[in-house]
């Protein structure tokens, strides 16, 4: 017999087709009226409707190995039921309306925990009101947390270590130091302080292939594509993004602390000014703040053009940047003109790319940046990573306290997962920045509002 049952709203399986099979040997229990929800999202174009149809096959291939009604078993040692939607209780029914979808699912719950007396009843919901309801109800409910992670405990990328002035004079001659001071993650920068107050570090980064401590090779200050890192966070964010080892950079940090302006630079400068990679990809989710406008005319450039005018703003001053420090030599592209954002999009440097059309593609040799990730399912982030083909590098910039995206947090979101998964791998490397620097306007909103 199952030791529990769990009863699965819908969002659970738009989220992840696959958490049916997420329960172990317990049963689990999909409402009719889940069925008929999804079935509602199965002709569109978008995540929502690609999973909804992966539900169906799911289902439709369980239905063939068995009967769906008195459940299939899976190889975990569980069962898969898909049962009558039921109206809520007598009891409850004073307190909930019968006929709203959400309702029916907590009915089918509480019918099944009548039925079944001696077995836990579960349900689960990434739909905070339902779970309310639920517990309101006198039925245990649950989110869905099988792709968790701590947010308060996210891998910054980057840790302080204390040392003497006669280790720190030593490091600075020989150039290296061994690793003797604990847990460092591939890729991972150290400051080395005098005192726990100091912020002026000396910046160095972790080679875990030897053990061994390292100066920044990658970035000493020099211009990228016209501008200069202005705080440590940055200085450690060029060194990755200019790491051509180092194949997955994710940034998180919160509005102006210029996330997608180094990622930029460091990628105009890799493709236009040293041909490392073919192409700069830029893309973002599609999702409005606020309410939406509708339908936009046109091409798919100029449908796309008003979600990646904040790309464009930070392109603008980049090459402003680096047309007003005379930096004009472009003679065998550009001749004599000064190039713009259209010039660099018209020769092929850059493409923008909405991430609808993403999905099947492989781009080899390729610098992606993906700005806005905190919007992103971890399901939408594996897809987009899976694209990367031989020698591409992925950037994945984003704020996860800016989430749009429904039954989304800032611990589930796919930029959040991505970072505490990838930290262990030698080609992965992250770094929070913290410090604001787009204007002081900009810093007391992020840290106010």
């Amino acid at each position: 017999m199952s030791k529990k049952i769990f009863v699965l709203d819908t969002n659970v399986l738009i989220h992840n087709p696959q958490a049916m099979f997420s329960f172990e040997n317990n049963r689990v229990v999909i409402p009719i009226t889940v069925i008929e929800e999804v079935d509602n999202f199965k002709k569109g174009l978008d995540e929502k409707g690609r999973n909804a149809r992966q539900i169906g096959r799911y289902l439709d291939e369980l239905r063939e190995k068995g009967s769906l009604k008195d459940g299939v078993p899976i190889e975990k040692g569980g069962t898969i039921q898909v049962v009558l939607s039921r109206k809520v209780s007598d009891t409850a029914s004073e307190i909930l309306i019968t006929d709203t979808n959400d309702n029916l699912i907590i009915g089918t719950a509480l019918y099944i925990k009548k039925k079944k007396p001696g077995i836990p009843v579960i349900l689960v919901s990434k739909d905070a009101n339902v779970r309310i309801k639920a517990d309101a109800v006198g039925l245990k409910a649950e989110n869905y947390e099988t792709d968790k992670i701590n947010f308060q405990e996210l891998y910054s990328g980057y840790l302080k270590i204390l040392i003497d002035d006669e280790t720190l004079r030593e490091y600075q001659e020989k150039e290296f130091i061994v690793n003797d001071f604990g847990e460092i993650y591939p890729n991972q920068f150290v400051m080395f302080c005098k005192n726990e107050d100091d912020e002026e570090g000396v910046i160095a980064r972790y080679s875990h292939e030897n053990n061994t401590i390292y100066p920044l090779k990658y970035y000493q200050g020099q211009e990228i594509f016209g501008i200069k890192a202005r705080n440590k966070e940055q200085i450690m964010s060029f060194d990755l993004l200019m790491d051509p080892e180092v194949k997955l950079v994710s940034m998180l940090g919160k509005a102006g602390t210029g996330k997608t302006l180094i990622a930029l630079a460091a990628g105009l400068e890799q493709v236009v000014e040293k041909n490392n990679y073919s192409r700069l990809v830029v893309s973002r989710p599609v999702f409005p703040l606020g309410k939406d406008i509708g339908f936009l005319p046109g091409t798919k450039a100029e449908k796309f053009n008003p979600w990646m005018q904040p790309i464009y703003d930070n392109m603008e001053i980049l090459l402003s940047s680096k047309n007003e420090q005379g930096d004009n030599d472009n003679g065998k592209i550009f001749g004599k003109k000064q190039p713009s954002v259209k010039d660099y999009l018209d020769f092929g440097f850059i493409e923008l790319e909405p991430l609808t059309y993403i999905r099947g593609r492989s781009l080899p040799d390729q610098y992606i940046i993906i700005d806005e990730a905190q919007n992103l399912t971890p399901h939408e982030m594996k897809t987009i990573i899976t694209r990367a083909g031989e020698g591409t590098k992925v950037v994945l910039t984003g704020d996860p306290y800016q989430i749009d995206i429904p039954y989304l947090d800032s611990e589930s979101n796919g930029l959040s997962i991505a970072v505490e998964k990838f930290k262990q791998e030698q080609i992965c490397g992250h770094i929070t920045l913290e410090k604001g620097e787009r204007s002081a306007l900009a810093n007391l909103a992020a840290k106010f509002l």
